[in-house]
């Protein structure tokens, strides 16, 4: 699999902490994408994409669909996104992406588990290029190779390792990517969203790599955070 790919597994979701925070940054990121457009994933690519990106961690059907039906009924809830740049352990880069109702409360504890962590906050999104990643099954490399430069797809890469293939698009790019795979007959997906991915990765020493897993550990816990973009070799 490509050097770039990383998800959040369920298996990771080792405390009961955690799997609360998944099921909450999903139905809030699934709410959101269906109240942004008709609740309906075959004619909102906002929420279809968001759909399949926390199928691919293992979310429950039912946390999905809650979501949605939340949506259809007109509730009034909304939350905002943020984004956070930070230093972590070794000099690492992160960056952190928020899905809230208190901006505030959102700060002060992703503030809270950086510094706590050897960290701070400070800008790095110069180190990250915002890329279109989809994931899935697949053996025939060829076939979507030539499937999505026919379609006149930007694309940056393609890897394919032990069955699972990787694809890394231009963000204008991803859309119209996915259509094709779906084309294909490809409708499952273990990642399809636009993430940042860091221009080049760094090996930490063994202290600072267990301080950087501690600190990916709290922000996994953090039910405010939706992303978490980084340059870390794990």
């Amino acid at each position: 699999m490509g050097r770039h790919f990383e998800v959040r597994a369920a298996a990771m979701a080792k405390s009961g902490a955690r799997k609360s925070a998944l099921y909450a940054r999903a139905s809030r990121e699934i709410y959101m994408a269906a109240k942004s457009g008709i609740p309906d994933p075959n004619n909102n690519l906002a929420l279809r994409s968001a759909i399949d990106k926390f199928k691919g961690q293992s979310v429950p059907r039912d946390v999905i669909d809650r979501a949605i039906k939340k949506a259809q009924g007109g509730d009034a809830e909304t939350y905002s996104p943020g984004r956070y740049e930070a230093f972590g352990p070794g000099n690492s880069f992160l960056i952190i992406d928020s899905l809230t109702d208190n901006a505030n409360r959102a700060f002060v504890e992703i503030r809270t588990a950086v510094t706590k962590k050897s960290g701070h906050m400070g800008t790095v999104n110069y180190n990250f290029s915002e890329t279109g990643i989809l994931v899935f099954n697949f053996e025939k490399k060829d076939l979507v190779e030539e499937t999505l430069i026919l379609g006149d797809v930007d694309v940056r890469e393609i890897s394919l390792d032990e069955g699972v293939m990787e694809v890394l698009v231009e963000p204008t790019s991803f859309g119209q990517a996915k259509d094709l795979l779906n084309s294909l007959g490809i409708e499952e997906f273990q990642v399809a969203e636009i993430q940042m991915l860091a221009n080049e990765t760094i090996t930490l020493s063994d202290e600072d790599r267990t301080l950087f897993q501690e600190l990916l550990d709290v922000l996994d816990e953090l039910q405010d955070v939706q992303n978490v973009f980084h340059n870390v070799n794990l």
